[in-house]
């Protein structure tokens, strides 16, 4: 199954850096195993631009839509067996210990 992995801010990350995965070592393990099949940084919120359309016209925002403490800073996309090794690699995410990690399958449309 593929899952789409946000890895986001959050504003009460963990204190204890001491136990915090190195992110080098994760991207290599999980490239060498086949479960992450790409992934990357993202600009900060400011670089963003909202795009709606209502009323046929073209609105555009500058930054995110909502005002929230937490950002999505990064994605990765997994190819995993099943939810419970996606959490396994999501939880070994260095972001898992200094923010939030949200995974979400793909739909199969």
């Amino acid at each position: 199954m593929k899952y789409m992995m946000f890895v986001c801010s959050d504003p009460e990350p963990e204190t204890d850096d001491s136990r915090v995965p190195d992110i080098e070592v994760w991207v290599a393990e999980n490239d060498a195993a086949g479960r992450r099949i790409m992934g990357d940084v993202l600009a900060p919120p400011s670089a963003a631009t909202t795009v709606r359309v209502r009323g046929g016209e073209t609105m555009l925002t500058d930054g995110p839509f909502t005002e929230t403490k937490e950002v999505i800073v990064g994605f990765d996309i997994l190819e995993c067996a099943d939810l419970d090794e996606a959490i396994a690699v999501a939880a070994a995410h260095p972001m898992a210990y200094g923010g939030r990690i949200e995974l979400r399958p793909f739909a199969n449309l």
